[in-house]
């Protein structure tokens, strides 16, 4: 006896996440990301000339966010700024975002202990966000980072999470990623740690620990940002990084994460 099959209780076909791209709603996202980058107050021309888009379509998606408070506009100059809404949105992710919520005591903790900023990273595709920090009492200090995004490689914070996805990758098709880095991503690996010279700009120094999740994920790293002449290699050595390597551990264990880390 044949079995009829009603059309809605067939499987939609595979398709790729960018098959159900929205055109306009990838406009109104770009403006928004856009007038993030750009600082405190942007003119629609500005935005324009940046997004390849006609100055009309820009108008009408700020109007929008305007309307919905995620975009103020200054009356006297006609320029625009992020609003109210998306702070809040912002403060509601982060608020809910468990890493965040684990790792932010343990850098307030590490920071008091060795008075160098601390910043959390996690990695976006193929860059790497400096996700949140705790400054330092220096008077003499980098300034913030937060929200800025690098190419995986280019950094101590990316590279130590290249390093520990590539053995994560390995037999998964993945690893033509890695050729021609086997011996510096294994090196990284044995030592836990990476450190990098001017890679965030000219007289910064960055030192890097990966974190872990249960299961081995990697959801992004912590590390040590500071100018150059404070951050010796002696310093480092004996200093920052065992102190650095147990505050990872320590956020590490809170994400589920059981054992040593990969390659110690």
């Amino acid at each position: 006896m044949a079995v009829r099959v009603s059309p809605r209780s067939l499987p939609l076909p595979a398709r790729g996440k960018d098959s159900y791209s929205i055109q306009s709603v990838e406009n109104a996202l770009d403006v928004l990301e856009a007038l993030c980058d750009e600082g405190d107050e942007v003119r629609i021309s500005r935005l324009s000339e940046r997004l390849n888009m006609n100055k009309t379509s820009v108008f009408r998606l700020l109007a929008t966010f305007e309307n919905r408070g995620y975009v103020e506009r200054e009356a006297d100059s006609g320029t625009y700024r992020l609003g109210l809404s998306a702070y809040e949105i912002g403060q509601k992710f982060l608020s809910r975002m468990a890493l965040l919520r684990k790792a932010k005591p343990v850098m307030e903790r590490l920071v008091r202990e060795c008075n160098e900023a601390a910043y959390l990273a996690v990695r976006r595709e193929e860059e790497v966000l400096f996700f949140d920090m705790v400054d330092t009492t220096h008077q003499v200090k980098i300034v913030s980072l937060v929200g800025r995004r690098y190419p995986l490689a280019a950094t101590s914070a990316g590279k130590v999470i290249l390093a520990n996805a590539a053995v994560r990758d390995e037999g998964t098709g993945k690893q033509d990623d890695y050729d021609g880095l086997a011996d510096e991503y294994s090196a990284i690996r044995k030592e836990g740690a990476f450190l990098d010279r001017g890679a965030l700009g000219e007289g910064i120094a960055s030192v890097a620990v990966p974190l872990y999740r249960a299961g081995g994920e990697i959801p992004g790293s912590l590390c040590f940002v500071g100018p150059d002449f404070r951050m010796s290699p002696e310093k480092i050595e004996k200093e920052f990084l065992p102190q650095l390597k147990e505050a990872g551990e320590v956020i590490s264990s809170m994400l589920g994460h059981l054992g040593s880390y990969i390659g110690n």
